[in-house]
């Protein structure tokens, strides 16, 4: 007869809280509050009857217990995940789960995306977004184990480029670039023919909380333009908002110029002058090494948006 295993959630919180050495960052990697997370470790050590977690005023450690016990729950985590991800292979070997930021899904791959369904009918695409896994400040502790506990094949993401133990390939290289609507060159009472012009206009700030997004006050400082309040105008913590406030006419963005390629060719917005400033960060598409299923939808994928990102895709 199986043992009895203590309920599958407290044992999660804890493996959370032993791998990361916290509560807070526990919860915000499980989605929910800390003092779930608390309840959750409680609960385990209820049923268990002896403590796992040592709690200071400023920080936890594990208890030998504790201790013990964690490498064979990440491996048995790790071999769930696993399992799940087999069992939906074998459903279906042409489903294929794709992870990126919202803005880079609507504004660069949703208005090319029916290319890829027209050619591929049998790949059923699942376009997941989620700033938080994808456009996170920090560069996550451990990329493999997170493809596997979100069911992931293909992630797109905005950074540095350095994902240890994933197969990485550079989609372009990013530029930030003033946008507005082109109604806005055409009023005469207030040009928009210079930089310097930018100080009779409502600047648009795109304030998402993501690692080398780009600043009008970085921008302003690379070309020495002076004589612009850098602090005032909209503040959006969405850049697809931002490039829609753009797109409506209601002031001047600086924004990735990949993001508004769609809405450049389409004639909503324009690049009212040449002075684009490269960013440090590009876009990659990422696999995990480890994976074994799904890999031939997942190379059908990334061989089809590295085909796409090499095409002139600025629009000017």
């Amino acid at each position: 007869m199986s043992q009895q295993l203590p309920p599958l959630n407290a044992l999660r919180a804890f493996e959370a809280v032993a791998r990361l050495k916290s509560f807070t960052k526990a919860a915000a990697e499980l989605y929910v509050t800390r003092a779930a997370i608390s309840h959750q470790i409680k609960h385990l050590e209820f049923y268990l009857g002896f403590p796992l977690v040592e709690r200071h005023n400023r920080s936890i450690s594990l208890t030998p217990s504790g201790e013990a016990a964690l490498p064979k729950l990440r491996e048995g985590f790790n071999n769930l995940a696993e399992a799940v991800h087999e069992m939906r292979t074998q459903i279906s070997n042409k489903t294929l789960n794709v992870w990126m930021a919202p803005s880079f899904a609507s504004k660069w791959l949703v208005p090319r995306l029916h290319l890829f369904s027209k050619n591929h009918p049998d790949i059923e695409m699942r376009i997941n977004v989620d700033t938080q896994l994808v456009d996170a400040t920090h560069e996550h502790a451990d990329l493999d184990e997170l493809f596997r506990s979100h069911d992931i094949d293909v992630m797109v993401r905005f950074g540095s480029g350095h994902y240890p133990g994933c197969e990485v390939t550079q989609l372009f290289s990013t530029q930030a670039v003033p946008l507005c609507n082109p109604r806005l060159l055409e009023d005469k009472s207030k040009p928009l023919a210079k930089p310097d012009d930018l100080a009779h206009h409502t600047l648009l700030h795109d304030d998402t909380p993501y690692a080398g997004r780009p600043s009008w006050e970085k921008w302003l400082q690379e070309f020495s333009i002076e004589g612009v309040d850098v602090h005032r105008g909209l503040h959006f913590n969405q850049v697809s908002m931002a490039l829609d406030a753009a797109v409506d006419g209601q002031g001047v963005l600086l924004s990735i110029d990949a993001l508004a390629c769609h809405d450049i060719a389409a004639g909503r917005l324009c690049v009212p002058f040449e002075l684009s400033m490269p960013l440090e960060h590009a876009y990659y598409v990422i696999r995990p090494n480890s994976a074994t299923a799904n890999q031939e939808a997942a190379s059908t994928f990334t061989n089809w948006i590295i085909s796409e990102a090499g095409k002139s895709y600025t629009g000017r």
